[in-house]
């Protein structure tokens, strides 16, 4: 029966009586060849709000936490008081007598990939929204924050595989495109497995990406296609919790359904056996992801739908350019 609540079931009920996991679908996988109006007036209030959040308080932060990959050679210039003396060019300096400097400029264009967990445990939420639905806004800000770089930004959706993969590319209309998309989501798996789209990220992503894995990590067996990932590339973890998954309420004997898998249990949840062991299991489990994650250098960023994006975000680009200029 533990076992079975260390995923942490989704679904609650009172005595007797089961509740559907979710309200939502599951379909094809993909977005509709057509587009409805109602699908095209929710693009536009998700690029309102995304933009809003990027011009006022992300601009700055993205640009200064993710460098370019090398610096490009600019010009050569006069040398003014304050210039890095290490700059000078030492064979200009004495042809034209006076000091010269070479001026680079950072290779700026960068790849971003948004790698967004859409398994039955993202269709809950007991507070303000889905899991799924913070996961949405948190892949739109990112994806507003790159193409306001002109960086380039891609997504790849998955279940237990791969289901809806959007390469990497610039500008608005592609991140409309994106956003769309997964407004428009509906998975045909159910379960989480996250080795299949990292196995796809190592295979297809052949130059250095910033990668945001959006998931709660419940699953196993990613650690070593995870690790992999980390030599070539940049890996955020984005963890989405709810509150309503951390503790079991004294509600009773409820009949318990995993959205993933289908199976169901009765437990008597006014036992206090019962509940301390499942709060048990909750903490042991984030403690060992955070342990994992720890030990393959790979920053967290925490979302609850109890929040929103804005305060996690800016949490984890000042820890980071903290952590730049230390090494600097």
């Amino acid at each position: 029966m533990f076992g079975f609540l260390r995923r942490r079931t989704r679904t609650r009920a009172k005595t007797g009586t089961e509740v559907p996991a979710s309200s939502r679908t599951h379909g094809t996988g993909a977005a509709p060849a057509r587009v409805s109006p109602e699908l095209l007036k929710q693009v536009k209030l998700v690029e309102l709000k995304t933009r809003g959040l990027v011009n006022t308080l992300f601009s700055g932060e993205y640009r200064s936490v993710f460098k370019g990959q090398g610096m490009e050679f600019a010009e050569v210039r006069e040398y003014l008081p304050g210039d890095e003396v290490r700059s000078i060019d030492w064979n200009v300096t004495a042809r034209m007598r006076r000091p010269y400097i070479k001026r680079y400029i950072e290779e700026r264009e960068l790849t971003v990939m948004l790698v967004l967990d859409m398994s039955g445990s993202e269709q809950f939420g007991t507070v303000r929204r889905f899991k799924s639905e913070l996961v949405t806004e948190f892949a739109s800000v990112i994806a507003m924050s790159a193409i306001r770089n002109n960086d380039r930004v891609g997504v790849l959706c998955f279940t237990d595989h791969v289901e809806h993969a959007v390469p990497p590319r610039k500008g608005r209309r592609h991140v409309l495109r994106i956003v769309r998309d997964l407004l428009a989501f509906a998975p045909r798996g159910t379960r989480t497995d996250l080795v299949p789209a990292l196995e796809y990220l190592r295979r297809t992503l052949h130059q250095h990406t910033i990668i945001f894995v959006v998931s709660d990590f419940m699953a196993d067996g990613f650690e070593q296609p995870l690790r992999a990932l980390t030599t070539r590339h940049d890996v955020v973890a984005v963890t989405v919790n709810d509150p309503g998954e951390e503790l079991l309420p004294d509600v009773g004997v409820a009949r318990l359904r995993d959205p993933e898998t289908g199976t169901t249990v009765e437990i008597d949840t006014s036992a206090h056996g019962v509940r301390a062991t499942y709060t048990k299991l909750v903490n042991t489990e984030l403690n060992t992801r955070r342990r994992l994650l720890r030990r393959l250098g790979i920053d967290e960023i925490v979302l609850t739908t109890s929040g929103g994006v804005v305060e996690p975000l800016l949490k984890f680009f000042r820890n980071r350019e903290t952590r730049i200029g230390r090494r600097i």
